[in-house]
């Protein structure tokens, strides 16, 4: 089997591990970023609703464990980001194709409002730690808060990045040129993955193609990891 039917089976299994409970984590996702669709065709986006959403989300996903800055806080301190990332420039960002993150102006606001979050958290956790931390705010945080609701960048966790290791990319944290290798990976065998993604869909939610990556990869690193464990 070559990396890439190993990378779309183990994105079959995530999904379909995801149809078999109703109510899974796995879930959490689809909820979120539903909301955050809609709500950017909404007038009056009801941003207390959707910060709730992205706080559980983020709870199903492991960021409010107790090494969190995040536990210290209520639900309500995401509705600043909440209403950053809804802004109309960030339009392009939502579901957007992986051969489309080569665009300059995809690459700026993409940077944007990564930065917005990093600046936005920088201090909240200084003041949970009670001092200044010299270490960025983590990726893993970031871009997962990026994936519930733009559907942008996979959620760079430990098992994404150890699935990426292992299929043989080139670069598995959060930087310009892994979002550009993941790009190359899906323009190159584009027929296969979106054959595969066609078939990821609940309801009238249609799964991004980043979605699909971050689930195969994460799917092959939770995999070598159980493997190991036994």
């Amino acid at each position: 089997m070559d990396a890439i039917d190993e990378l779309i089976d183990a994105a079959q299994i995530f999904y379909a591990d995801a149809r078999r409970d109703e109510n899974g984590r796995s879930r959490s996702w689809e909820h979120c970023y539903r909301v955050f669709r809609d709500a950017r065709t909404d007038p009056s986006p009801d941003y207390d609703h959707l910060s709730l959403h992205l706080a559980f989300y983020l709870a199903s996903w492991g960021m409010y464990r107790g090494s969190s800055f995040l536990l210290q806080k209520d639900y309500k301190v995401l509705s600043p980001i909440v209403e950053e990332v809804l802004k109309p420039e960030y339009d392009c960002l939502f579901g957007v194709a992986c051969a489309d993150l080569r665009e300059p102006e995809v690459q700026a606001w993409l940077t944007n409002v990564y930065d917005y979050i990093a600046n936005y958290f920088r201090p909240m956790r200084d003041e949970v730690a009670g001092r200044v931390v010299d270490s960025p705010v983590s990726p893993v945080l970031i871009t997962k808060i990026l994936m519930g609701t733009l559907g942008c960048v996979p959620a760079y966790d430990r098992f994404f990045q150890d699935g990426a290791k292992y299929l043989g990319l080139e670069h598995n944290s959060y930087k310009e040129n892994s979002l550009l290798e993941l790009a190359d990976i899906y323009e190159e065998h584009n027929d296969r993955l979106e054959e595969a993604r066609r078939g990821m869909r609940t309801d009238d939610l249609i799964y991004p193609q980043m979605k699909l990556l971050d689930m195969g990869f994460w799917q092959v690193g939770f995999e070598k990891d159980a493997g190991s464990a036994k």
